[in-house]
């Protein structure tokens, strides 16, 4: 049974001792892994490599996994590279962010790995207090950290981590999958290395496909929290906007690998995640004006669970949608 673990926003800035002369890093002293994947952001790119090599240590070990981009982002590495031997760059071919993740945990050295978004950014100090959590609490699969989100049109809002409870892997799947009261982010949470290993990233989802890992070390090993805000996560206008192409093959493949990666005592969830699923994409059809495409999404969502078609929201949209026809 995970164990909950939590910390307040005042941990004790356990440095730890400056890199070498030659900026290099030793394998066997690397604590954490900061994994960037980077596709054509080469305008946000040096942000996001910025906020982290300005907070290097011995311990820390930087990665950066060039996405095929057609942009100036090999350049920007390039240059980077030369004033900063502690970065680590790799190049592959145009694979999904799942893939470049996948392929940054690998090379990596770190027992943890933190990715960090290229559009995003690391707040000051932040590798400092996820040290100070570690030392505190080094059984922790996963620490998970306060945020600052910053839209568009400027606002920001800071979103402390929710707490998790200690419980059973059933019991925090749903409460994860099905009540949505557990949220977790890239960019603000520390990930044990060997569990990411356990459960890489699907390849074959574009979106969405950090549900199915996040499930799976939820259950998986104690969760530390620190209300310490560790990053600042930009949103766009691009990353607001819902691909809906081939939706509901999508779902179905995402229900497949959520469940793929979870204990046998989970499985009695598949149905009403399928439903959860279907539900996403009835509301999706909705707010697009396609209420035949709505009305079937929701009898498909029926179908598969009555308990969660039937939830307050949902049903009233639902009958919302018959009244209109």
């Amino acid at each position: 049974m995970p164990a909950s673990i939590q910390t307040g926003g005042n941990e004790r800035n356990n440095r730890a001792p400056e890199t070498a002369g030659n900026g290099r890093i030793r394998p066997d002293q690397v604590l954490i892994s900061v994994i960037i994947p980077a596709y054509n952001y080469a305008h946000l790119l040096p942000r996001a490599l910025d906020s982290v090599l300005v907070q290097m240590a011995a311990d820390v070990e930087v990665i950066v996994v060039n996405d095929g981009s057609t942009d100036a982002t090999r350049e920007v590495l390039a240059a980077y590279a030369v004033r900063h031997p502690q970065l680590r760059v790799i190049d592959q071919a145009n694979a999904g962010a799942a893939a470049a993740r996948n392929h940054g945990i690998r090379e990596s050295h770190g027992p943890y790995a933190l990715l960090l978004d290229a559009d995003d950014e690391l707040l000051p100090d932040a590798l400092a207090k996820l040290r100070a959590v570690l030392a505190t609490h080094p059984t922790a699969g996963m620490v998970l950290g306060a945020q600052i989100t910053v839209y568009p049109d400027g606002r920001e809002r800071l979103r402390l981590p929710t707490a998790v409870p200690r419980a059973s892997p059933v019991q925090l799947a749903k409460r994860y999958l099905l009540e949505k009261r557990v949220s977790i982010s890239h960019g603000c949470s520390l990930f044990r290395r060997d569990l990411l290993l356990q459960r890489p990233y699907p390849e074959n989802l574009r979106g969405g496909e950090d549900v199915a890992v996040f499930a799976f070390l939820l259950v998986s090993a104690p969760v530390a929290t620190t209300r310490a805000a560790l990053a600042r996560i930009h949103k766009h206008p691009d990353s607001l906007r819902h691909n809906r192409d081939d939706e509901e093959q999508r779902a179905v493949a995402m229900v497949s690998e959520v469940f793929g990666g979870l204990p046998t005592e989970c499985q009695t969830l598949r149905r009403r995640y399928e439903a959860q699923r279907f539900l996403s994409l009835f509301r999706a059809a909705l707010l697009a004006g396609e209420r035949a495409t709505a009305r079937r999404y929701y009898r498909c969502a029926f179908r598969l669970s009555p308990l969660q078609s039937l939830r307050g929201r949902h049903l009233r949209k639902a009958i919302r949608l018959l009244l209109l026809r």
